[in-house]
């Protein structure tokens, strides 16, 4: 079996643009839920919201995610969300995948620019003559909400793929966890999965690459490829200056030094970095959170220290304080979630 094409980045920590935040938040809003509270996790006005300009770094939108799912991380809201996610979402990417000519052509220009997608799950997709499997690997996506996220990148990836081609069905599709809410699952595949396996996969029938699209059309495919090598540039050179602080964080284990400091080392002046950082659609502080947020779980799943040391070297005073920063960041203690990650790996296969 060989790989149609490998995606453009493995990994899901790249910018993004506001797109998906705002349609989370339309989205509990149209549920009756406090919308705000799923801004509220991040750094983004509604303004900034409001701006297609506007990049934000991906832990921002992970942010928004976790709110959501805090509200309501059930399958079948997953799979909900993820039916919202049109081709029509994705911009220029999107314009340029239903003008492709088949839907081959569609898979590889997504794969190529995947990093203009919103997805957390990577999705490797193989061939050989008697099937087409699409495989989302999970394994780097927190293990709070990588179900949540599985099935609403998986959900959000068949809309879209139905939106190119509308006759597009699965031939069968697979998840390691355990069933719930069959109906949703139903509802937005067409058929009724199958538990416990060793992957999310969902398997199609090869002879649908060859079809031509609805809409293709090769000189708008060339103008919208033109589009997305300049916003992908772009999004990358804007990127770097909220890397650049992050590592410099990461050096310091997580213990603010101020923003000062962080700008004199980058030989920059502070409100120099601190427009900066808003242009790229994040903040100083929310960066030193997120730093502290990806150390403290890491910490804490070695299993050696304990809260108040995880606390100390991360740099707050008081372990009260860290505590508190924690369930901020997560909706639970630090001591809840060092049990729940150690039975996740604990758990046999499928569970």
């Amino acid at each position: 079996m060989a790989e149609l094409a490998a995606p453009a980045v493995g990994d899901w920590d790249f910018p993004r643009g506001t797109a998906s935040i705002e349609l989370m938040t339309r989205f509990a809003a149209g549920r009756g839920w406090p919308a705000g509270k799923l801004l509220a996790a991040t750094t983004l006005s509604p303004e900034l919201l409001a701006d297609p300009a506007v990049q934000v770094d991906a832990r921002q939108e992970l942010a928004v995610v976790r709110a959501l799912a805090g509200l309501d991380g059930s399958d079948a809201t997953a799979l909900e969300l993820g039916r919202r996610y049109r081709v029509t979402t994705f911009g220029i990417f999107g314009f340029a995948c239903i003008s492709s000519p088949t839907l081959r052509d569609a898979m590889l220009f997504a794969l190529r620019y995947f990093d203009l997608s919103f997805a957390f799950c990577i999705p490797h997709v193989e061939l050989r003559d008697d099937r087409l499997t699409l495989e989302l690997d999970d394994s780097r996506v927190p293990a709070d909400v990588a179900r949540f996220l599985v099935l609403r990148d998986l959900a959000a990836i068949f809309t879209v793929m139905s939106d190119l081609l509308p006759e597009i069905t699965l031939e069968d599709l697979a998840f390691r966890h355990e069933p719930s809410a069959m109906d949703a699952y139903e509802t937005t595949f067409g058929l009724r999965p199958r538990f416990g396996a060793d992957a999310c996969r969902a398997t199609l029938d090869p002879a649908l690459l060859t079809r031509p699209l609805p809409q293709a059309n090769d000189q708008t495919v060339a103008l919208c490829a033109a589009q997305c090598d300049a916003l992908v540039a772009r999004r990358r050179q804007r990127s770097g200056i909220a890397q650049q602080v992050r590592e410099r964080l990461v050096r310091l284990g997580g213990v603010d030094a101020g923003m000062d400091e962080i700008a004199r080392q980058l030989a920059l002046g502070t409100r120099t970095l601190r427009r900066r950082l808003t242009e790229a659609g994040t903040s100083y502080r929310a960066l030193v959170d997120e730093v502290r947020h990806t150390l403290a779980e890491e910490l804490l799943d070695t299993g050696v220290l304990s809260v108040e040391d995880v606390a100390y070297r991360l740099g707050y005073a008081e372990a009260s304080s860290f505590i508190h920063a924690f369930k901020r960041w997560t909706g639970m203690t630090p001591a809840a979630f060092a049990r729940r990650f150690r039975a996740a790996r604990q758990a046999p296969p499928g569970r």
